[in-house]
């Protein structure tokens, strides 16, 4: 099968390749109830040693840059209590943790959560965060550019591999709100 983004070697349907994937996103693929089929999220091999976004945009081409976002999670503190969120983003941009994302969370304090956090949460690893297969209560802020692109290449739970999902599809997740100016410059 051929990517429909990037030049990879090894692409194939998501569903395909759940052995390759973590527990929580293996998961999601395999009940995936979306507008999309589960087929039209395509899983691509990848060094897990340039799983860091400029290490692969400067492997596997800087054209990418424009078509890849980043999954990061953060922790919003408000009265003691701790709301675990993800944040989806263009790769080009940074996420708006003190506006946009602190005001939709209704919190007084938002950060990036510590790796522990976020690899313990999560089940994925570090470097590898993608936001199919979160836990379901969590909310899953999506930047509205990100769900305009025809494909978007996301984590797959691992440093190695990837997944090229349908922009749209990231609407749908358990959990997911789309955000104008999630991410910024």
């Amino acid at each position: 099968m051929r990517a429909p983004i990037g030049h990879f070697d090894n692409a194939r349907p998501a569903p395909d390749c759940l052995g390759e994937l973590t527990g929580p996103v293996a998961d999601a693929v395999r009940h995936w109830a979306g507008s999309v089929p589960a087929e039209q999220i395509v899983y691509v091999d990848t060094d897990p040693e340039w799983a860091d976004t400029a290490t692969f945009l400067e492997h596997y081409g800087p054209e990418l840059l424009g078509q890849s976002a980043n999954c990061v999670v953060v922790a919003g503190r408000r009265a003691g209590e701790t709301t675990l969120a993800a944040c989806v983003v263009l790769s080009a941009t940074r996420v708006d943790v003190n506006g946009v994302v602190r005001r939709h969370l209704g919190v007084r304090k938002a950060s990036f959560a510590s790796m522990d956090t976020a690899t313990g949460e999560t089940g994925m690893e570090y470097g590898g965060i993608t936001p199919l297969g979160l836990p379901g209560d969590w909310p899953v802020l999506v930047d509205a550019a990100v769900t305009d692109l025809p494909y978007v290449l996301v984590g797959s739970g691992r440093r190695r591999g990837k997944l090229l999902v349908p922009g749209k599809a990231l609407a749908e997740l358990p959990g997911a709100v789309v955000l104008e100016g999630l991410g910024v410059a």
